[in-house]
């Protein structure tokens, strides 16, 4: 048996957001931020950083690369000195290129992916979730996709860190359970979004930003014990291989 936990709220919190500068990130922070949580946007440029305090006051910014050990080192001290409320983590620093896995002068490019994408959410996972225990309304949020679930081919090892984030983030919930702990672990696995990265912030077949943090809000303000957040635009990809769709929606990928 596990103690009671209490499932996090949707104010009053203190929030770390990686990658927060821009896109989903930048667009939680926001929405957070207004809902009567205190934010802190990590991201690597500072002059972005400048821009999203500037622009909504009280939201702090936290120089942090996700991709350099040594600099979530320092971002921790900064964070348990200045902010020992802190109570809830969101891995949502990443990126996502195209890769031709036939070129061998690609491999940097997968080697970036699993850099930022998967090592930078388990450092800053291993670095701050000691601050978050023993915390009321703990949280981790790890940002993953649907392309955990179904491979955009074009991505190959976007997806491939994105299903390991998936896989981490349920040892991490069994793990911080069996603990006792105290601290809930939430995946996020949106579809594509209209924002910069891969450059969909036109594509017409990528959902509103708007729109997909207004649903992913919702279902989180209305299941507070959700383990995944999956808007219903995510659902088909999420659930292809449990509905016996798994090889259609890959062809289908395929063809994007």
């Amino acid at each position: 048996m596990t103690k009671e936990r209490d499932p996090m709220k949707m104010t009053g919190n203190t929030i770390l957001i990686t990658g927060g500068t821009s896109g989903i990130g930048r667009g939680l922070a926001v929405r957070l931020h207004e809902a009567g949580n205190k934010v802190i946007v990590a991201g690597r440029r500072k002059e972005l950083l400048d821009e999203i305090t500037a622009e909504h006051q009280g939201i702090d910014g936290l120089v942090l690369d996700v991709a350099d050990p040594d600099s979530i080192a320092r971002a921790r001290e900064t964070v348990a000195a200045s902010y020992p409320e802190l109570n809830v983590l969101v891995n949502n620093a990443g990126i996502m290129l195209r890769e031709n896995l036939l070129d061998p002068a690609e491999l940097p490019i997968a080697e970036d992916h699993v850099t930022v994408n998967l090592l930078g959410s388990i450092r800053v996972t291993y670095a701050f979730l000691p601050l978050l225990i023993g915390k009321a309304d703990a949280a981790v949020i790890n940002v993953t996709s649907a392309l955990a679930f179904v491979p955009l081919p074009i991505t190959p090892t976007y997806n491939a860190t994105k299903a390991a984030l998936h896989s981490f983030s349920d040892s991490l919930r069994v793990q911080l359970d069996g603990a006792d702990a105290g601290v809930q672990v939430i995946e996020v696995a949106p579809p594509g979004v209209r924002t910069t990265l891969l450059g969909q912030q036109d594509d017409p077949n990528s959902m509103p930003l708007d729109e997909f943090l207004d649903e992913t809000l919702a279902i989180l303000r209305d299941n507070p014990e959700a383990k995944e957040l999956v808007v219903e635009r995510a659902k088909f990809v999420r659930d292809a291989e449990r509905n016996g769709a798994y090889d259609q929606v890959l062809a289908m990928l395929s063809g994007r």
